[in-house]
């Protein structure tokens, strides 16, 4: 899954990061052994993972896996704490103007790169400069060009000035931008080692990375937050979560994003229960299915909306997900301050479906919908190693049989599907999911400006309103009026749907029990991985 922002921020997969904490722990609260126990160096935490990265230096990535890994290597001037405040992260302190154009950043002392290097405000003014840098290839440069100029006073101090008001910009500066200036400089990123051998300053360093199987990390002693307690972190690729889940109950992993009916039905044993806890929460993510707007059959908005009336999203969440989700209804999650909820609905209504398609010009010809002599055929594209996703495009398979549409799947190998398909725009549908930052800004995948290779407005959606739109919940920092843009925005995306929004899912992973130190918040359970530790009874440093 492409990741938004400041996914960055989130130290574990994106089934780990969370916007509040309901259901934590739920089957298994921290008993009083694991409270009073004390923490100790040593061990290692293995994580199962379906996809692998593609690329290590944060500002490259667009995908989940890169970011979950590299977010334990990298950091950057601020983060969010549990209760969705604002803190520094590489910065001391801050200071912003009178008028909301200007943030003075005072940078951390001592801090070194893992090579040994001092950290300055050089490496964050070389990061800022490579991330606008037409040579860059990245989906992130578009609130980084709003910044009018940018300087280093002196080697702990970064300022950046805006041209206009933006609303989002105190919390761009994740870790993203920061890079280490004296091994980058005059280095095309592209091709450099370090998209394979990172150097960064985060909890851990990258010893081993073997193509299709694993990475290895150790940990960063000389971390400026202090020396994680446990010494080894290692990503296990699994592309079949059956697998993966055979392999956590085996030992051979510790951690994993777990399916629906893995977590209703398969974890709830006396042998599960005494040796793992189990999280659910909701996710700040929501899954899709996005049309390509340039592709005949999707240019009429009357074709959109009757593919959402011939499918139900309530029985996808029941079946699929055990109910373990929420009907998405646009690119915000219930809840949040962005999120309006008395927007356009679609029922389940195939006879509703069939008008509209009608109205379209399709014509019923024998069993499957025609129009100008062409059947209405087209594929559904999506990622290997997503039993949910598939499953639910089967759903969507089966429901659009019963209107006239045929429907064909293809699941590919993550890079090829975001490389070659994703990219360059072939695909006559995709579903797909986002993981999506806590502010209301999305300009980078609703504006029109946004569709070349790379970017993440692939569907080519175009809309002069949402454009204005998105511009006015960014130059302002009166709540209400950032609110009105983002109510309005989505009630137009609910009318013309560039994608049928289809659910809110919640986080369900699992966790060995012998891993101490984890606190669910509203952000999950992995922002404070290096507090988390072995206890001394269940220690295995040789693991």
């Amino acid at each position: 899954m492409k990741t938004l922002l400041i996914v960055k921020i989130f130290v574990l997969t994106i089934a780990l990061s969370a916007c509040d904490s309901r259901g934590a722990g739920r089957n298994q609260a921290v008993t009083p052994s694991q409270a009073n126990a004390t923490p100790v160096y040593g061990g290692t935490l293995i994580e199962g993972m379906t996809a692998e990265p593609s690329v290590l230096i944060p500002v490259l990535a667009g995908d989940s896996a890169s970011h979950s890994v590299s977010g334990n290597i990298f950091n950057g001037l601020v983060k969010y704490a549990p209760d969705l405040s604002t803190v520094g992260d590489l910065a001391e302190s801050w200071e912003i103007s009178p008028d909301g154009l200007t943030i003075t950043f005072h940078l951390k002392k001592g801090v070194r790169w893992t090579d040994g290097a001092d950290f300055t405000a050089e490496d964050v003014l070389f990061g800022f400069q490579t991330i606008i840098s037409d040579k860059t290839p990245t989906p992130y440069k578009e609130d980084f060009l709003q910044v009018k100029t940018a300087e280093t006073p002196d080697n702990h101090t970064f300022r950046v000035t805006y041209g206009k008001p933006f609303a989002p910009a105190l919390n761009t500066w994740g870790s993203l931008v920061v890079l280490p200036k004296h091994l980058l400089q005059g280095v095309d990123i592209t091709k450099t080692p370090l998209i394979r051998k990172p150097v960064g300053m985060g909890p851990y360093k990258l010893d081993t990375w073997v193509s299709g199987q694993e990475l290895t990390l150790s940990s960063n002693q000389d971390y400026f937050e202090g020396r994680p307690y446990i010494d080894k972190y290692v990503y296990r690729i699994i592309p079949d979560q059956s697998t993966m889940f055979m392999a956590l109950k085996a030992g051979e992993v510790d951690l994993m994003g777990v399916t629906p009916i893995q977590f209703k039905r398969q974890t709830d044993s006396e042998y599960f229960n005494a040796n793992f806890n189990k999280y659910r929460y909701p996710v700040f993510s929501y899954t899709y299915l996005g049309f390509n707007l340039r592709h005949p059959f999707f240019g009429d908005k009357r074709v959109r909306q009757a593919i959402a009336h011939a499918i139900d999203k309530q029985e996808i969440i029941d079946i699929v997900l055990y109910g373990l989700a929420t009907p998405s209804t646009g690119p915000y999650v219930p809840n949040t301050w962005p999120y309006n909820p008395n927007v356009k609905k679609y029922d389940f209504n195939p006879a509703k479906a069939k008008a509209l398609l009608a109205e379209a010009g399709w014509i019923d010809t024998g069993g499957i919908l025609s129009k100008n002599g062409v059947p209405f055929e087209f594929t559904i594209l999506t990622n290997m190693g997503n039993p949910l996703r598939m499953k639910t495009a089967a759903i969507i398979q089966w429901k659009l049989k019963q209107v006239g549409i045929k429907v064909n799947i293809r699941a590919l190998e993550w890079s090829t599907f975001l490389n070659e398909f994703i990219d360059k725009k072939r695909f006559d549908a995709v579903i797909l999911g986002w993981g999506i930052g806590m502010d209301g800004d999305q300009y980078d995948i609703w504006h029109s400006s946004k569709t070349k290779d790379k970017e993440f407005n692939f569907v080519s959606y175009s809309n002069s309103e949402v454009d204005a739109l998105l511009e006015t919940g960014r130059r302002t920092f009166d709540i209400d009026k950032r609110k009105a843009a983002y109510y309005k925005i989505q009630a137009i995306l609910a009318d013309e749907l560039p994608y049928l929004f289809l659910y809110v899912p919640d986080a369900l992973v699992v966790v060995n029990k012998k891993f101490m130190g984890i606190e669910p918040t509203t952000i999950g359970i992995g922002y404070n991985l290096p507090k988390w530790y072995v206890s001394n009874a269940r220690n295995n440093p040789e693991k």
